[in-house]
């Protein structure tokens, strides 16, 4: 039996760059991620769930934007894994968002099994458990990425917030406003705000940045969920 041969490329010098030219170099990179809406600009804005490091996200707001960024999650390629206490609200869009394929899946409450997430196999998980979601078996991890959604603000809002790397706020009352304001550091004019925004608008904030954000609907989204709305 004959052995193959171990092809060999061009043989060439290492390229060599001298210490004080390496501020030159750069590498474009254009956003990627999942497109949560647009900003002020009209310029749009994305998430990247899909991490090597364990990433948290916090949604104070409305069903219908947490299954809008679940179906263009599995747009992208995620696995996106749902637990929920109210599955009747996400059994068409299970069905109909993988065409026959288990992209959406749904769980119970606490009844969510290990994933396996992988660099190929990103998992995006959804807890849409109420306003006291009970802290979860499966967490977040490298390429598992876990989105919070809370209606309303309740007792175990500001650990959320502390512990999200990136936190959504919709429209709230102003006492709701008010104590998510202390717990984010908005100004003023932010807090105040937030009792006023229309429906699909969301304040993201992740650290000291600060971005309004309007989700619109495509054709699609809007004849499998409705138009935008904060409370369902």
């Amino acid at each position: 039996m004959r052995r193959l041969r171990t092809l060999l490329g061009p043989r060439h010098a290492g390229h060599t760059l001298p210490a004080d030219e390496l501020g030159a170099l750069f590498l474009p990179v254009g956003d990627d991620g999942v497109v949560i809406g647009d900003d002020a600009q009209g310029h749009p804005q994305m998430v990247g769930f899909h991490r090597s490091a364990p990433y948290d996200v916090l949604l104070i707001g409305g069903l219908w934007t947490a299954q809008v960024l679940a179906l263009r999650a599995a747009g992208t390629g995620a696995r996106v894994v749902v637990e929920t206490g109210r599955a009747q609200a996400w059994t068409m869009l299970a069905q109909v968002a993988g065409a026959g394929l288990d992209c959406i899946t749904l769980h119970d409450v606490g009844r969510v099994p290990p994933q396996g997430a992988t660099v190929g196999s990103p998992v995006v998980v959804v807890r849409d458990a109420g306003m006291r979601p009970p802290r979860g078996r499966v967490v977040s991890a490298p390429w598992q990425s876990v989105l919070t959604l809370l209606p309303y603000v309740s007792p175990v809002a500001p650990r959320l917030m502390r512990e999200s790397t990136l936190v959504g706020v919709q429209r709230v009352s102003p006492g709701e406003a008010e104590q998510i304001g202390r717990t984010l550091g908005l100004s003023s004019a932010e807090s105040d705000a937030l009792p006023t925004l229309a429906d699909g608008v969301t304040l993201w904030c992740a650290g000291r940045e600060r971005n309004w954000v309007m989700t619109n609907p495509t054709d699609a989204e809007t004849g499998l969920l409705g138009a935008a709305r904060r409370v369902d």
